[in-house]
C-alpha cells in the first residue's frame, strides 16, 4: 500500500479533475485548506479543533481551516487562504506551496437543511516551524498522520450525541479528538484520488 509521500500526492492531485456541484442562487459556497507537512516518508495533515459555539452545527468538531466565501474573494482558493490566515495566522501564500483542488463536498450537517458546498484545496507546508495565532473560532491545532488514516490504523466507530440521541459514526482518532462527519468525508474523497485501490474502512 502506498505511503502517500508528498510527491505521490502532488502527482495524483495534478492528474485529477475535481468533481463540482451545481451552484444556484441559493447555494452557499465555502472552502477549506488541506495543509500537508512532510514527515520522513509520509505526510501529516493539519486539523483545527473548532471552538464551542451555540448555533454552530460544527461546534467543537475537528475540521480543516476554512469558511464561507465572501463577496470580495476572487476565487474559492482565495477563500481558503483568507480563512486560514484569519483562523490560525498561517499565510499559505508565503509558508506553503499550492498542490491542487479535490472534489467539492455537499455539506449536510445533521438536523440542518441548507444548500452548501465546500471546496478543499491542498497545500504543502514549506515552513518547518510556522507560528500559529488562533482566533476565537479555533480552540486548538492538531496534526494527524495521513498514512494512519489511509491504512485505517486510527479508524473506528464513535458515539456522538445528535439532537439528544446517541448515534455511532465512523471517524479517525487524532490525539484525544476524532475526525468525523464532513471532514471525514473530505478525507475519504481525497484517498480515492490518491489511491485508486483504496476502499473505505
Amino acid at each position: 500500500m502506498s505511503l502517500l509521500t508528498i510527491e505521490q500526492i502532488r502527482q495524483a492531485i495534478g492528474r485529477h479533475s475535481p468533481a463540482r456541484h451545481e451552484i444556484t442562487a441559493t447555494t452557499r459556497q465555502a472552502a477549506v485548506a488541506v495543509v500537508l507537512k512532510p514527515v520522513d516518508d509520509h505526510a501529516e495533515v493539519l486539523f483545527i479543533l473548532r471552538a464551542e459555539k451555540d448555533g454552530d452545527p460544527w461546534s467543537g468538531h475537528m475540521a480543516f481551516p476554512g469558511g464561507h466565501r465572501e463577496p470580495e474573494d476572487q476565487s474559492l482558493r482565495q477563500t481558503a487562504e483568507r480563512e486560514t490566515l484569519e483562523e490560525i495566522g498561517l499565510d499559505l501564500s508565503r509558508s506553503a506551496e499550492y498542490i491542487g483542488e479535490i472534489d467539492m463536498v455537499v455539506a449536510n450537517p445533521r438536523g440542518r437543511n441548507f444548500d452548501m458546498v465546500v471546496s478543499p484545496f491542498v497545500y504543502e507546508l514549506k515552513d518547518p516551524a510556522p507560528e500559529f495565532t488562533l482566533n476565537y473560532e479555533v480552540a486548538d491545532i492538531l496534526w494527524g498522520s495521513l498514512r494512519d488514516m489511509h491504512t485505517g490504523d486510527n479508524h473506528g466507530m464513535n458515539d456522538f450525541v445528535i439532537g439528544g440521541q446517541t448515534q455511532s459514526f465512523p471517524g479517525y482518532g487524532v490525539g484525544d479528538e476524532v475526525v468525523w462527519g464532513l471532514t471525514y468525508r473530505m478525507l475519504e474523497y481525497m484517498f480515492t484520488v490518491l489511491d485508486p485501490d483504496w476502499t473505505s474502512h
